[in-house]
C-alpha cells in the first residue's frame, strides 16, 4: 500500500564514514528525518506492553497487556515471540525477578518458560533450526551468568545451562552453525568477546572475536544480522563503571570464518549528552536497516537507520509513549 513519504528535516549535520568500501553518512542522535518508511514489521514494547506492527503505523491492540514486558525476540521460523517479564523489581537491574515467556505473533499461545523467582534476561532464539530459546541466568550467590536454553513447550524446570560452569558468561546473538557471540570472563588473556559453541555437558568452547580497530571500551547487546557478515551493536567508551546513557551505536563488517570484527561506523552520535540514551539496535528482517530506541525527545521513541542512505527517521507514533527493545520480523536478535 502506497505510504506517505513526506518529510520534515530537523537538521542536516552529518560527518562521512565508511562501511565495507561503500560510502554512507552517519547522522547524529540529533538529526532525524520524520517519515513513514515502508513495510517493515517488528515487535516492540510501549508502556511496558508487547506490539506486533509496522514501523511507522500507530499501534493497534498490543499482544501482551498488563506487566512490563521486555525485550521480545521474533523466531526465524514458527511465528513465535520470546520476552522477559518483570515479575518483582529492585533497585539495581541485576536484582530484578523475571520469566521468561512466549507468545504467537498474532497474541495467542502465551506461555510461561520460567517461573519468574529467577534473575533471566534478554532471550532470543537459535538459528540452526532448532528454534530453541537462548537467555542468561543470574546466580544471586556468585554475580555470575550462565547461558541457558528451553524450548517454546518447555515448562518452569525444564532449561538447563551451556555456558562453562566456571565461567561468568552472557549470550547476545546465534549463528546458523549453532555458535553463539558471547561476551565472558573465560578467558581473559585472549578477551572478553567470543563465539561459543554451547555444550549441555559443561564442556562449552570459546572461540576469541577478533577486532581490527582497538576496542577501546565494552560492546554491548550485539546483534549478528541475517546473513551473518555484519554486526550492530552499542559502545560505551573507556572501561568505567556500566552504565546506560552516553552510549553510541554501530554497524561493523563481521567475517565468521575468522570471527573478525572490522570498519565499524557510528550510526548515532559518537559524543552524545550524558543524559541520552541511545540502545538496543536490531536488525530488520531485510537487513536494510537497523532500529533502536532513543529518548533524545524527552520520552524513549523508536529511529531506524537506514543503510542505503544513511538516513535516520522516527518510526514511534505516539511521543507521549514510552517505546523500547525493537526486533525486526522473523529476525532473532
Amino acid at each position: 500500500m502506497p505510504r506517505n513519504s513526506q518529510r520534515k528535516t530537523r537538521a542536516v549535520s552529518r560527518f562521512c564514514c565508511c562501511l565495507t568500501g561503500l560510502a554512507v553518512l552517519c547522522i547524529s542522535a540529533g538529526a532525524v528525518e520524520e517519515m513513514t518508511p515502508n513495510d517493515l514489521k517488528g515487535a516492540y514494547s510501549v508502556n511496558g506492553e508487547l506490539q506486533v506492527n509496522t514501523f511507522g503505523d500507530p499501534e493497534g491492540e498490543p499482544i501482551t497487556r498488563g506487566h512490563k514486558d521486555m525485550k521480545p525476540s521474533w523466531s526465524k521460523t514458527g511465528g513465535k515471540i520470546v520476552f522477559f517479564r518483570l515479575t518483582r523489581p529492585a533497585p539495581r537491574v541485576s536484582d530484578w525477578k523475571t520469566a521468561i515467556c512466549v507468545v504467537n505473533a498474532d497474541g495467542t499461545g502465551f506461555r510461561k518458560l520460567t517461573d519468574g523467582t529467577q534473575t533471566d534476561f534478554n532471550p532470543t532464539w537459535t538459528r540452526d533450526g532448532t528454534n530453541l530459546i537462548v537467555f542468561n541466568r543470574r546466580d544471586p550467590k556468585t554475580g555470575r551468568y550462565a547461558v541457558m536454553l528451553t524450548r517454546s513447550d518447555a515448562s518452569p524446570g525444564d532449561e538447563y545451562a551451556v555456558s562453562g560452569p566456571q565461567y561468568s558468561t552472557y549470550a547476545y546473538s546465534c549463528l546458523k552453525d549453532g555458535r553463539m557471540f558471547v561476551s565472558s570472563w573465560a578467558h581473559p588473556a585472549k578477551g572478553r568477546y567470543f563465539l561459543m559453541r554451547p555444550s549441555r555437558e559443561g564442556s562449552a568452547s570459546y572461540e576469541p572475536i577478533n577486532f581490527t580497530s582497538p576496542l577501546e571500551g565494552t560492546i554491548d547487546r550485539v546483534s549478528i544480522s541475517p546473513s551473518e557478515t555484519r554486526i550492530c551493536y552499542e559502545f560505551q567508551k573507556g572501561f568505567g563503571p556500566y552504565r546506560y546513557p552516553g552510549r553510541t551505536l554501530y554497524v561493523a563488517g563481521f567475517d565468521v570464518a575468522t570471527r573478525t570484527v572490522s570498519d565499524p561506523v557510528a550510526i548515532t552520535d559518537t559524543e552524545p549528552a550524558p543524559t541520552i540514551t541511545v540502545l538496543y539496535p536490531r536488525w530488520t528482517k531485510d537487513e536494510s536497516a537497523v532500529v533502536y530506541h532513543c529518548n533524545r525527545t524527552g520520552r524513549s521513541q523508536l529511529y531506524m537507520y537506514r543503510l542505503r542512505d544513511a538516513a535516520t527517521i522516527r518510526v514511534s507514533t505516539n511521543p507521549d509513549a514510552g517505546y523500547a527493545f525493537p526486533c525486526g520480523e522473523e529476525t532473532p536478535k
